[in-house]
């Protein structure tokens, strides 16, 4: 019963990867994706980001030197599930691949993998990046079946590792909100204890503070000064 289900999406993931290696290949698109490609090898992209976020970014410079560290270390996670899977790469008819591979191991696509672990990685360090990294990590990831380097299926694991990378690298985390509420609450309770406590009618409305003459001490009842 399983088998037919595994051999139907055989059979879609290489339709798609066929589709995507026969359409919109324009010499101007094929060049950009090819140069997208070359970007990601090795996660070389990422660690620029990574190393540019630490130039510009000094309060959050540790955590981006961090995650610079990522995508490498994403690639060598990679090659290791390449090594138990052992998944040969696609080979179409009439149809080679637009790219050069350091080897014929195909799932998960590394550069799906380092990418997206790059991109959740660098998202927590700075979560207002989040769309534009995640935007390069995707166009990196359709280059693979556009080029012809991966199923589209290997793609779908490797980012899927990517991501658990990238939510569980540690060294991230910077203060959130429950901290910076907790110091607001401790610098703001000195303030409270040292103001004086308010007084109350008996009908619990506040009694104004009694007026002092100017001898400095309060009136009271029997005084010259009180009518």
């Amino acid at each position: 019963m399983l088998r037919p289900v595994l051999e139907r999406l055989q059979e879609l993931d290489r339709r798609l990867l066929r589709a995507m290696r026969t359409r919109y290949h324009a010499p101007q698109i094929e060049d950009a994706m090819k140069a997208l490609g070359m970007a990601g090898e090795w996660g070389a992209v990422w660690v620029a980001i990574g190393l540019a976020g630490a130039a510009v970014d000094a309060t959050r410079r540790e955590r981006w030197l961090r995650a610079a560290a990522v995508a490498p270390a994403a690639v060598g996670v990679n090659y290791l599930v390449k090594l138990t899977v052992r998944r040969r790469r696609p080979r179409l008819r009439r149809l080679p691949p637009l790219a050069a591979a350091p080897s014929e191991l195909s799932f998960p696509s590394a550069h799906a993998t380092s990418s997206l672990a790059a991109a959740a990685a660098m998202g927590r360090v700075a979560p207002g990046s989040r769309p534009p990294l995640y935007g390069l990590a995707a166009a990196i990831c359709l280059t693979r079946p556009y080029l012809g380097m991966h199923y589209p299926s290997d793609v779908l694991g490797g980012a899927a590792i990517g991501l658990l990378i990238g939510r569980l690298w540690p060294g991230l985390r910077g203060r959130d909100a429950e901290d910076r509420l907790i110091d607001l609450v401790a610098s703001a309770a000195p303030s409270t204890a040292a103001a004086p406590p308010h007084r109350s009618n008996a009908d619990g409305r506040p009694q104004a503070p009694a007026s002092r003459p100017s001898g400095g001490r309060p009136l009271s009842e029997g005084d010259p000064g009180r009518s």
